[in-house]
């Protein structure tokens, strides 16, 4: 096994460093540091068991010491002194170096998570994407001036960095959804503390060496990796991180708001949706079939925007489904590399299992199971951890199947009549981050998106998303805003600043004459 880049990955090994140097894991002052106990997690491919990487399990003091660290160079440090323009040149050169390394990246992200190699290749596209938008608008916004009414005064509102950041991310798209938050929170000045998913670090130990190389200066980029009660809990709670951003599970946001609320820090979740997917019975039928596949399969599921949620007009409903099985039982499963694979596994047997236990869930509140349902037992799907795609028709919105999210490859199906039947049921759910409606009439689809209180709504279409676009949810799907302009807006402070240019006094008191006390 070769260490590369910082981190140990078998079969990666292109560039070396000493074999006595730290096992990754604690990144601070700019460089990988010994944790307190010299505890090491393995890392383990989902498809197939095997070791990919090993890495430090850090403790809450090796959490603390990044804290610090990336404390000290806000507050001694030239990063939030330093020129947007020159943040953004750090930022684009970022991008290069991740186009540069692709393969290498794409790798780690394919056996860490054990998504087909293919797709770890676009995320990597997207990732350096991100890094460009925001590198390319750097400079472009400098504030504004405010007529005051008085020539003798100058006021104009700027921007100004948050402070230390905690960012905390997920294990389905780990290195993509550590860029919707490195890349701003850089570009607006800020120092930060990224906790990747213990299990899947690599591409996170990878980016920092990346950072350095494209000329971050030392301690204002730390990593830490281990698990959130841990490590994630002290980004929370810790009064010298002004900022924590966390994408994943609702359960863990609730808590994550509540730990920063004695610190008073603000806090930006990204907590997943359950998503509705309308189609009508004028769409265009194959793109309608085939997409439906897409929403809810692609990456077996394992995304926040997931259309987990069928909701198609009552007079298609037989003739749509029966198609829409037979195309869900050929999707092939298998790893990273099976050229043939078109999904992989689940991120891991643990999670295998509670998706098989809420698919039994919802078949005995009464859901019909079409196809899948079951964990494989023979060959090599028997060796990962797999999940066939599964559909679940007969749904209703009091289901539990229907409300909570399965986080797997799971689809239920419900109907309409009507189309403020579609968008009252699209509508009943406590989440509300993306959405998706089928027609040819060009008035109705504006007039349910319109409805749909949903982050993200497509018409005609799944899952694109642009680094331009915010990226966010209604309800428990979170708050804050991800991408775009708002997403950079998440990393700064707004600060107004007065300036009077011909002071006089302003003789509000009546001063008595000198020498005279009263």
């Amino acid at each position: 096994m070769n260490r590369v880049q910082g981190v140990q990955l078998t079969g990666l090994g292109t560039v070396t460093v000493p074999d006595d140097a730290p096992v990754p894991g604690l990144f601070a002052n700019g460089r990988w540091t010994e944790t307190a106990t010299g505890y090491t997690r393995v890392i383990r491919c989902p498809a197939d068991g095997e070791q990919v990487a090993e890495v430090a399990e850090c403790t809450a003091a090796d959490a603390g010491e990044a804290v610090a660290s990336a404390r000290r160079a806000f507050d001694s440090g030239a990063w939030p002194g330093t020129s947007e323009k020159a943040r953004g040149q750090v930022l684009l050169r970022t991008a290069e170096l991740l186009e540069r390394d692709k393969a290498l990246y794409a790798r780690a992200e394919a056996l860490d998570t054990g998504k087909r190699y293919v797709e770890a290749e676009y995320d990597i596209d997207d990732i350096a994407a991100c890094f460009r938008y925001y590198g390319g608008i750097a400079g472009t916004d400098a504030g504004r001036v405010i007529d005051t009414g008085n020539p003798g005064s100058i006021s104009r509102v700027v921007h100004a960095p948050v402070g230390v950041c905690g960012l905390i991310t997920p294990w389905n798209y780990p290195l993509l959804q550590a860029s919707w938050k490195v890349a701003p929170a850089l570009l607006a000045g800020n120092t930060f503390v990224l906790k990747p998913s213990e299990l899947t670090p690599s591409t996170a130990i990878l980016l920092m060496e990346t950072l350095l190389e494209a000329g971050l200066p030392p301690g204002v980029a730390n990593l830490v990796t281990g698990t959130g009660p841990e490590v994630g809990a002290v980004l929370s709670e810790s009064p010298d991180v002004d900022l924590v951003s966390f994408t994943g599970g609702l359960a863990t946001g609730i808590s994550i708001m509540k730990a920063a609320a004695d610190t008073v820090k603000r806090v930006a979740l990204e907590l997943g949706g359950k998503n509705p997917n309308i189609v009508f019975a004028d769409a265009d039928r194959e793109s309608a079939l085939d997409n439906a596949l897409t929403a809810v399969f692609l990456h077996s599921g394992q995304v926040c925007s997931a259309g987990t949620r069928l909701i198609i007009e009552e007079s298609i409903h037989d003739e749509f489904m029966a198609e829409l099985v037979r195309r869900a039982q050929s999707i092939r499963l298998g790893g990273p590399f099976d050229e043939r694979a078109e999904t992989g596994p689940l991120i891991s047997a643990a999670h295998r299992d509670r998706v098989h236990a809420y698919v039994q869930a919802g078949i005995a509140e009464g859901a019909t199971l079409l196809c899948g349902g079951y964990i494989p037992d023979t060959g090599a799907l028997a060796i990962g951890s797999y999940y066939p795609p599964t559909i679940l028709d007969d749904c209703h919105t009091s289901m539990n199947a229907v409300q909570e999210e399965s986080f797997g490859p799971v689809l239920t199906v419900e109907t309409f009549s009507t189309e403020q039947e579609a968008i009252m049921l699209a509508n009943d759910t406590a989440y509300g981050l993306a959405g998706a409606v089928w027609t040819n009439d060009g008035s109705r689809a504006q007039r349910v998106a319109g409805s749909l209180r949903h982050g993200t709504v497509w018409i005609n279409d799944y899952h694109p998303y642009l680094p331009q676009a915010e990226w966010g949810g209604f309800g428990k799907s979170g708050n804050g805003r991800e991408l775009g302009l708002q997403g950079l807006a998440e990393y700064r402070e707004t600060k107004h600043i007065w300036q009077n240019i011909n002071p006089q006094p302003s003789h509000w008191f009546e001063s008595p004459p000198a020498g005279v006390q009263q």
